[in-house]
């Protein structure tokens, strides 16, 4: 049985199982059961229901099989994406009425509308994926998100895939190493959907056939604008072309030219960045990697050009001509 304290101190979602859990399950799939005592390193294979008792010796556990564990999961997360759907039509049914009423009304003329709070922020998300016809476009900078927020994308997602409308998506490098990420990813596939990843974006950004935008309007994403200014929306557009030319098909490898001294490509960019001056949290967050990760690179970097300051690194950096390797 599993206390309120060992789950405390073992938080992880079932996409990103631990390493000790995947060890044991691997180990009991291969043997047929596992011995009670062996699990306590990985509680989680009872908290996912990855284990179960077996009835004829209490001190043994065994393994519940792959497909009938994911069966288990991802049924109730369908039921859930239907009555989504379900009560997104009936919303729609409910406010048809009014639809009609505000057409035959004067035009409405808001290019720019704020939007604060993040349920008002979803619902016109929700609004724009339901009218959406030909195209979603997005960029998603930063790492691997949480499971919160990849189950409301998936749910757009797939509604929006459903109908044949082409999505484009942009991440950044980082998430080629997210578990989370990359089942959504898979969940998703599609003829109409293209992931593909870059090492820096710009802000979040998500627009639908080119009629309208959305972009955050505080970094701590509580309000963003609704865009529906057609020069405003193609400028965006054109953003959003400019860089998926530039990015890497998620399932190709990425590719990186050689730099000089041993740099890596991601060094390289943070001393971009950081010539430009920048701190260390914005580097972090335009590269989308923790604070920490970007910490290391930076004393890497320090290190290989033999800096003993951060002011001295900045002339290292101008002095070392690495940054007139990028074409």
């Amino acid at each position: 049985m599993i206390t309120r304290d060992t789950k405390t101190t073992h938080p992880h979602g079932i996409t990103e199982l631990c390493e000790d859990g995947k060890r044991l399950y691997s180990g009991a799939l291969r043997s047929g059961r596992i011995a009670r005592d062996e699990v306590g390193p990985a509680p989680c294979l009872m908290e996912f229901a990855l284990l179960h008792a077996d009835p004829d010796d209490p001190d043994w556990l065994r393994p519940v099989p792959p497909s009938t564990a994911l069966a288990q999961h991802v049924n109730p997360l369908e039921r859930e994406i239907q009555e989504r759907r379900r009560h997104s039509v009936r919303l729609a049914q409910s406010f048809q009425p009014f639809m009609e009423i505000s057409a035959q009304g004067p035009p409405a003329t808001h290019a720019i509308t704020v939007l604060e709070g993040v349920n008002r922020i979803n619902g016109a998300l929700d609004i724009a994926t339901a009218e959406c016809r030909t195209e979603v476009l997005t960029i998603q900078p930063g790492g691997g998100r949480n499971e919160d927020r990849l189950g409301r994308a998936l749910e757009r997602g797939l509604s929006v895939v459903d109908r044949g409308i082409r999505m484009r998506t942009l991440y950044q490098h980082t998430v080629r190493y997210s578990p989370s990420t990359l089942a959504y990813a898979e969940r998703i596939a599609d003829v109409n959907v293209e992931i593909r990843t870059s090492e820096e974006l710009v802000e979040r950004l998500i627009v639908f056939d080119r009629t309208v935008a959305f972009i955050p309007a505080q970094d701590d994403r509580q309000v963003a604008l609704e865009l529906r200014h057609p020069g405003l929306v193609g400028y965006l557009a054109s953003v959003f072309e400019k860089f998926w030319t530039r990015a890497t098909p998620l399932l190709e490898e990425v590719r990186y030219e050689p730099t000089p001294d041993g740099i890596s490509a991601v060094q390289r960019s943070i001393a971009h960045l950081l010539v430009e001056g920048h701190v260390d949290d914005s580097i972090a967050r335009r590269l989308g990697m923790n604070v920490r990760t970007c910490r290391a690179h930076i004393a890497k970097l320090a290190a290989t050009l033999g800096s003993s300051s951060r002011a001295q690194l900045g002339f290292l950096i101008a002095q070392s001509g690495i940054l007139n390797e990028d074409a």
